[in-house]
C-alpha cells in the first residue's frame, strides 16, 4: 500500500480495498506532519444543531482548533449538535463570543487570517481565495448567509462556484468544501516533488 505524490491511499497493483483501521491511523499520521497551518472557523448563528454538529465533525477531521460560536448558533454540548458531531467536538476549543464582528476580531488578533464564505459582492471564487497560512473560515446562517457586520470585519470573502440549477449550498456542505481547499492549498506539492510512502 503507498502514498504517492497525489496523496492518495492505494494498493500498489490490482483491486483497491478499503484500509484497515491501523492503516488508516498510519496515514493520517503522515498527512498531519505535512500540515503546518491553522484553521479555524467562525459560526454567525448556524441555527440548526444538525448542520453544527456536521460542521464540527468535519472541523475535527481537518485539524480545526478553534470555533467562535455566535449569535444564536447552538453550544456544542447540545444533545442534538452531538448527534451529528458524534463526539467530535472535543477536538476543537470553542468560544462564545455573541458578535460576530468581535469573534472576527478576536480571531485576526489570534493571527489568523478571517475569510467569509458568502456570495457577496466583492467575492472572489473559492479557488482564489487568500486561504494561506492561518485561516479562520466564517460560516453564515442556513438563510440569510454572513451578517453586514461580520462581513463589514473579515478581511476578505470567497465564494465557491456552481453550474447547476441550484443555487445554494446546505451550510455544512460548503463550510466542508472551503475547510477542504484550504487544506489542499497547504498540501498540494510542487511540481517535480516526488514523495513515495510505503504503508504496511
Amino acid at each position: 500500500m503507498t502514498t504517492g505524490t497525489d496523496g492518495g491511499a492505494g494498493p500498489a497493483g490490482g483491486t483497491p480495498r478499503q484500509l484497515r483501521p491501523t492503516d488508516v491511523k498510519r496515514l493520517n499520521r503522515e498527512w498531519r506532519r505535512r500540515t503546518e497551518g491553522r484553521l479555524a472557523l467562525l459560526l454567525d448563528s448556524v441555527s440548526q444543531p444538525f448542520n453544527v454538529g456536521s460542521i464540527v465533525r468535519t472541523a475535527a477531521a481537518f485539524g480545526v482548533e478553534s470555533v467562535w460560536l455566535c449569535g444564536n448558533t447552538p453550544d456544542l454540548d447540545l444533545p442534538a449538535v452531538g448527534k451529528t458531531a458524534l463526539g467530535t467536538d472535543r477536538f476543537l476549543a470553542a468560544y462564545r463570543e455573541p458578535s460576530p464582528a468581535a469573534a472576527a476580531k478576536a480571531a485576526a488578533e489570534d493571527g489568523f487570517r478571517v475569510v467569509a464564505v458568502e456570495l457577496a459582492s466583492g467575492a472572489v471564487p473559492l479557488f482564489e481565495a487568500p486561504l494561506d497560512g492561518d485561516v479562520c473560515l466564517a460560516i453564515g446562517n442556513e438563510d440569510h448567509g454572513c451578517s453586514p457586520a461580520l462581513l463589514a470585519a473579515v478581511s476578505s470573502a470567497a465564494y465557491i462556484p456552481q453550474v447547476g440549477r441550484v443555487g445554494s449550498l446546505n451550510v455544512a456542505v460548503a463550510a466542508a468544501i472551503a475547510l477542504a481547499e484550504a487544506r489542499r492549498r497547504e498540501w498540494q506539492l510542487s511540481p517535480g516533488d516526488d514523495v513515495v510512502t510505503v504503508v504496511r
